[in-house]
């Protein structure tokens, strides 16, 4: 009897153990999908921000070529805007990394613009008896080709850990 007991007590068990293996397999599994999920659905915003600044940009090298600094201004606005949208992005926990790169590229290049808007903009207040100086020119201008240089370099490394992720 007392056999018969133990045995009915340890398969209970051992149902009630199979069974919290089961459901704590599929808890897991259901994690690691919310998780993918959640990283997939950052990078589609990810990449939508990152399509509305390539647009904007458009815009601002359009005006760039017609000498229209009403236009870049504008158009740099525009950037910025795109700027702050991915700023503004929440990144699941396994990707702050990835988030704080595409951040910080996206800030320098907001530096670049918004250096490229001032150095025009002095050289188009330029008079007669306040002329730009031009001995700065070139060093302005390495200025803010470093800056968005280190914009996109930021932004390729944000990239490249963004493919390097594991599915």
């Amino acid at each position: 009897m007392k056999r018969t007991n133990l045995v009915k007590i340890l398969t209970i068990a051992l149902s009630g153990v199979l069974v919290a293996a089961v459901l704590g397999g599929c808890m897991a599994q259901n994690t690691a999908n919310t998780e993918q999920t959640a990283n997939r659905q950052y990078m589609s915003q990810v990449n939508q921000a990152m399509e509305d600044l390539t647009n904007r940009l458009d815009g601002f090298n359009q005006a760039v070529t017609n000498n229209d600094l009403v236009g870049m201004k504008t158009q740099a606005d525009n950037a910025f805007k795109a700027i702050d949208d991915l700023n503004a992005l929440e990144a699941p926990e396994g990707l702050k990394d990835i988030q704080t790169a595409y951040v910080d590229g996206c800030n320098d290049l907001k530096d670049a613009l918004t250096k490229y808007i001032d150095l025009y903009t002095e050289i188009e207040s330029a008079t007669e008896e306040e002329p730009f100086d031009y001995a700065t020119y070139d060093a302005r201008l390495k200025e803010i080709q470093d800056t968005y240089d280190s914009g996109i370099e930021h932004l390729e490394e944000a990239d490249k850990k963004a493919t390097e992720m594991p599915n």
